[in-house]
């Protein structure tokens, strides 16, 4: 059986605040094997960036700081290493696509600069093949004019190409693992799926594994294998993407499809929605902490807090999961 690329385990992320410690990551754990792309699904402050952060050794610290828990990349602890050890890391096994690239480049440093030093630092290329490599990136992810299109600022690029540019930096090194940070939030709707199309064609390409970080449940569809849905800091449900879709297992799941905009049989007064709001990190309810928002909380959901249970290759934190007449086994992706 493959060894998966990437293990987490356990991880749990604090940070200090004026209003006292916050935990963003409490016991997050899952596996992504070589090639595959998952995706980290919840809405707005449930730890998805905060995860990839930590992957990627970029916690901000103070006030942040890992507590406990492991990552593991291909066998190796990530977690203690120095930040010197790190910087041979980035960029080179494991590239991130931040969310708005011109906060990501330097805006004094034109995009050659930028790409070249990186391929220099961790391909110990000489910079005439730097540069050559960089512009085949950009030829690949489709910059027009990429031999000229380098030469100029971050400033001079529309959102889309930005983005773009920031897809072909990533990849340039050939990394194990691609971090996406809501790589298409920022952009218009054509935009979008042309960033998404060349981040799925690049990765199968060169066969580099996806950890795609979005509320986007579309663009998961799209784009995933698997899917770990996280809530308040939480997994609340990990499963194959058609078996996320077609039989959701946990309310929190169930209700972020039923929120989503479609063509439906019968029109509905009103689109779906999860009442409530995410709970604050500072004040966790007892028990379940999706339980003030869930149609099938009962008392001993607000009593006890449950745990992520796998079953099958579906994992659920729910004492009330979603069941499915037995034995239909998961669809096939």
């Amino acid at each position: 059986m493959t060894s998966p690329l990437l293990r987490v385990r356990d991880l749990v992320v604090e940070f200090s605040t004026e209003r006292g410690l916050v935990r963003a990551i409490d016991g997050v754990s899952f596996d992504i094997m070589p090639g595959e792309t998952l995706g980290l699904v919840g809405e707005s402050g449930c730890g998805k960036s905060v995860t990839s952060l930590a992957i990627l050794g970029l916690i901000p610290s103070p006030p942040g700081r890992i507590v406990s828990g492991s990552i593991q990349l291909q066998g190796r602890e990530l977690t203690g290493l120095s930040e010197a050890e790190y910087r041979h890391i980035r960029g080179k096994e494991i590239s991130m696509i931040f969310q708005e690239p011109m906060t990501a480049f330097n805006p004094v440093f034109s995009i050659a600069t930028q790409m070249i030093d990186v391929l220099v630092r961790h391909q110990g290329m000489s910079r005439r093949q730097a540069r050559n490599r960089a512009i085949e990136m950009l030829a690949l992810v489709g910059i027009p004019a990429p031999e000229k299109r380098i030469d100029e600022y971050p400033h001079q690029m529309s959102g889309g190409m930005r983005q773009r540019v920031m897809i072909a930096m990533a990849l340039s090194c050939n990394p194990k693992l691609l971090l996406a940070d809501e790589p298409t939030t920022a952009l218009d709707v054509t935009t979008q799926a042309q960033v998404l199309e060349q981040i799925v064609k690049l990765q199968e390409e060169l066969g580099t594994s996806v950890v795609l970080v979005t509320h986007d449940l579309g663009v998961v569809a799209e784009a995933c294998d698997r899917a770990v849905v996280m809530y308040a800091g939480r997994v609340a449900e990990e499963a194959p993407i058609r078996c996320l879709f077609e039989q959701p297992r946990h309310p929190y799941t169930e209700g972020l499809l039923k929120s989503i905009p479609r063509i439906r049989e019968e029109k509905l007064p009103e689109l779906p929605t999860i009442p409530g709001s995410v709970p604050d990190l500072l004040h966790l309810p007892p028990g379940c902490r999706f339980g003030d928002r869930c149609y099938k909380a009962d008392e001993i959901c607000h009593r006890r807090e449950p745990r992520l249970e796998l079953r099958s290759d579906i994992a659920v934190a729910c004492h009330h999961p979603n069941t499915y007449a037995a034995p239909a086994p998961c669809p096939e992706s």
